[in-house]
């Protein structure tokens, strides 16, 4: 004999496989992996576009939560490597400067190399840090790398504060009309980061010793780079060779902005523009083949 209890299991269960005709039709979206080498799909980035924000102020929220020093971390590192490098190389070393103090010749190379180390190792490992995001929630998994590469720029804006205190205690001087090339030098930047970063963060969860590669790739980029030495001292037949390093072109092109003692490195940063294009392109192209997969292999 049925308690009540039953009897009312038994009538909700008939009314629930009875059809409501007066109930609206919930919309379906149905999510297919791409096919093919589908291109960068801009409509579905701008929906999730409030999601790259959050991602981003997560990360730089996390970098400063419970730290003695907070934001200073983001000048400590600079500051220490620009004693390091004058004190070895200039000092000791005697690589000149052309004429300009080196602490503020290092210095200023310092701060587009610093973002670069830290957007490209945070992007690279993007998908990695962030499985238990993509594997049970949809959202271009684009997003990722590209909200990687933004809490840099708030260390990059605190370090470059600080580099305006310098040029006015060496110059007494901050603002020239030079200054107005700065948002083409960091849109330079974030191109080559960027599209460096989606490539490694493609390939790092395809293959692990990608990860194992990021300390090697900083530190070949450090010394790789017109960063303790000036792009001059390069002699002039590998200069062509040398120029394919994104970074000669942005860094060159932050010591003109801020000195101005020799040309715009206009072939050089041209050569870093292409680069940045070409690369971001075919990394996108190569991230959104291999989206299918990332959810079954990580």
């Amino acid at each position: 004999m049925d308690t009540p209890y039953d009897k009312l299991i038994n009538e909700r269960a008939a009314d629930n496989a009875q059809p409501d005709e007066h109930k609206p039709a919930l919309p379906k979206r149905v999510i297919e992996p791409l096919r093919g080498w589908a291109f960068l799909r801009l409509n579905e980035l701008w929906e999730y576009r409030e999601l790259i924000w959050v991602l981003a102020g997560r990360d730089i929220s996390v970098r400063y939560k419970q730290t003695i020093f907070g934001v200073a971390w983001a000048v400590i590192q600079p500051l220490t490597l620009m004693v390091v490098f004058t004190v070895f190389y200039h000092r000791w070393g005697g690589i000149q400067s052309e004429g300009v103090p080196y602490p503020i010749f290092n210095y200023a190379a310092m701060l587009p190399w610093q973002y670069f180390s830290a957007a490209l190792s945070s992007s690279s490992a993007g998908l990695l840090r962030n499985t238990h995001l993509f594997t049970k929630i949809y959202f271009p998994r684009l997003i990722i790398p590209i909200s990687s590469v933004l809490p840099p720029l708030a260390d990059l804006a605190i370090a470059f504060a600080i580099l305006m205190g310098m040029m006015y205690f060496y110059y007494h001087m901050i603002f020239t009309w030079r200054l107005v090339i700065l948002p083409v030098l960091i849109a330079i930047l974030i191109i080559n980061v960027l599209g460096m970063g989606i490539w490694f963060c493609a390939l790092s969860v395809e293959y692990r010793d990608v990860t194992y590669t990021f300390p090697a790739i900083i530190q070949l980029m450090l010394f790789a780079s017109p960063i303790v030495y000036s792009s001059r001292m390069i002699p002039w037949r590998w200069q062509p060779l040398y120029s394919l390093n994104p970074l000669v072109g942005i860094i060159d092109g932050f010591r003109w902005m801020l000195f101005g003692h020799y040309d715009f490195p206009i072939n050089t940063l041209a050569s870093a523009a292409v680069a940045g294009i070409v690369i971001l392109v075919s990394g996108v192209i190569y991230f959104q083949r291999m989206e299918r997969t990332f959810a079954d292999v990580v």
